[in-house]
């Protein structure tokens, strides 16, 4: 979470690398340059949530840079978990394209592709029979009832692939906060990295920092395992080439390819659920407070692990294979404190997706949430490569592991030392608003923090169940600072 600055007011958002938009809570936004109603709906089935405002514009600041005219929406009314963190709205680092009407996916309008489709109304898709205006759109019912099938290409193949053209050309005057950057050539790499520190169990790890424009200083580009971003082709819900190179494929999101996946050491089968014709792969995201996966593989974790609730301190390691390398959870990311005065039971930080269809109604065929692949146990390095040309640079993901060997012993020592006061560690931090103040780094050069795990809540209070649960979006991005390029 960091303090960004709409116009003349600070705002504490949450990064979120699983969402491309800018959003802030607001009592309502009267400005004339607030005109276009926006309806959010995002997430799947499983953790669908929205988001009911106006979009507006104007200058956006964070550590130093600013953007005239950036477009963010001012939110009204949502049923998200983001103000129980104590924060305010998101901070989108995703691409531009993430979850957009009109790529056939069956989420509702986000701010890149109202504004777009205000500006060009001539491209806009003619909205289905059964859908309801943007006015009228609100969440009823339990999560998911608000998906619609998807909505049927109108286009041939040359008019897609001369939309294309537009709509990249869009990204430097209508696209995200740091989109905006890489598309006027404003950073020295179009790239930003994260990490984040763990304010649960034990605070320490890594400094939570946001580096835009190349990697920390004392981190080398050779020691991260870089990997693809999957592509989505037109057919499967991604933009079409353009008419100058027609077999371009653009990415959707943050999504990599997983080789496989470990439990203590014992490899995980497949997921039965879906078509093997599908790659397994992941969405590392920053915005999500659990790892998530397809019911089956969850089933499998919780069998190995002898059920829901296990004892809190057996370590257990779920690793993951990417890029034929290993990065594994550290164990005190993988737990949350079952019972408030219990450190004896904890349960698994995980929970059921949707499972992917090629070519369905989601367009997306992504089979995990990787959050904390995106944060506490490992450096994240997102480069965007070429926005309009993504094959003469193309899109990828660096992951760096920050466990340390001992992570198992720490856990061990952390439960340990929570026993008299019968809760885990855990402590909420106010947004950051400057540089960080870095000490010490382990060996690879990433910056770390003092460790302390003897302390219940920043408060004193105690932790029910409830709150430890509330508080897991936070405490994972809690402390973030961004640095200057």
């Amino acid at each position: 979470m960091y303090s960004v600055t709409i116009g003349n007011t600070s705002i504490p958002l949450v990064l979120d690398t699983g969402s491309s938009d800018l959003w802030a809570i607001s009592d309502a936004c009267d400005s004339e340059s607030c005109t276009t109603d926006l309806s959010y709906f995002y997430g799947d089935s499983q953790s669908a949530t929205y988001a009911l405002g106006t979009i507006g514009q104007d200058t956006v600041s964070l550590a130093g840079l600013h953007l005239d005219g950036q477009y963010f929406a001012s939110i009204d009314e949502t049923n998200t978990s983001v103000l129980d963190t104590g924060a305010a709205g998101i901070f989108g680092l995703g691409f531009p394209g993430n979850r957009l009407v009109f790529f056939s996916l069956h989420f509702y309008s986000f701010i890149w592709s109202d504004v777009f489709f205000n500006k060009h109304p001539s491209l806009s898709q003619r909205r289905r029979s059964d859908e309801p205006p943007a006015s009228s759109r609100r969440r009823q019912g339990s999560f998911g009832t608000h998906f619609l099938p998807p909505r049927r290409q109108s286009y041939s193949n040359s008019s897609a692939a001369a939309r294309t053209s537009v709509i990249t050309d869009s990204y430097a005057s209508m696209g995200p906060f740091v989109t905006r950057l890489v598309a006027n050539a404003e950073l020295n790499a179009p790239m930003f990295t994260v990490t984040l520190q763990r304010n649960t169990i034990a605070r320490g790890g890594n400094v939570g920092q946001l580096s835009i424009g190349e990697l920390p200083a004392g981190v080398k580009n050779e020691t991260l395992t870089w990997v693809p971003i999957r592509s989505y082709s037109s057919e499967e819900g991604g933009l079409a080439g353009p008419t100058d190179s027609p077999n371009e494929k653009y990415p959707i999101n943050w999504e990599i390819f997983i080789d496989a996946v470990y439990l203590d050491g014992q490899k995980l089968n497949r997921s039965s659920l879906a078509s093997s014709d599908i790659a397994v792969s992941g969405l590392i995201d920053t915005g999500n407070s659990l790892i998530r996966g397809p019911s089956d593989i969850i089933d499998a974790i919780h069998t190995q692990l002898g059920g829901t609730e296990f004892s809190c301190s057996t370590p257990h390691i779920l690793a993951f294979q990417i890029g034929g390398k290993m990065f594994p959870i550290d164990p005190r990311d993988f737990i949350v404190q079952a019972f408030a005065d219990n450190v004896d039971i904890c349960a698994a930080n995980i929970a059921a997706t949707d499972t992917p269809v090629l070519g369905g109604s989601s367009g997306v065929c992504r089979s995990s949430r990787l959050n904390v692949l995106a944060g506490c146990s490992v450096l994240s390095a997102f480069h965007y490569g070429n926005l309009s040309y993504p094959s003469t640079d193309s899109p990828r993901i660096g992951l760096l592991s920050t466990v340390p060997d001992d992570a198992s012993d720490k856990l061990i020592e952390a439960v340990m030392a929570a026993s008299d006061s019968g809760n885990l560690y855990g402590t909420a931090e106010s947004a950051p608003t400057g540089l960080p103040v870095v000490g010490s780094t382990n060996s690879l050069g990433v910056p770390k923090v003092a460790e302390t795990q003897t302390s219940t809540s920043s408060n004193g209070d105690v932790v029910s169940f409830n709150q430890i649960q509330g508080w897991l979006a936070l405490l994972l991005v809690t402390g973030l600072v961004f640095l200057r390029p």
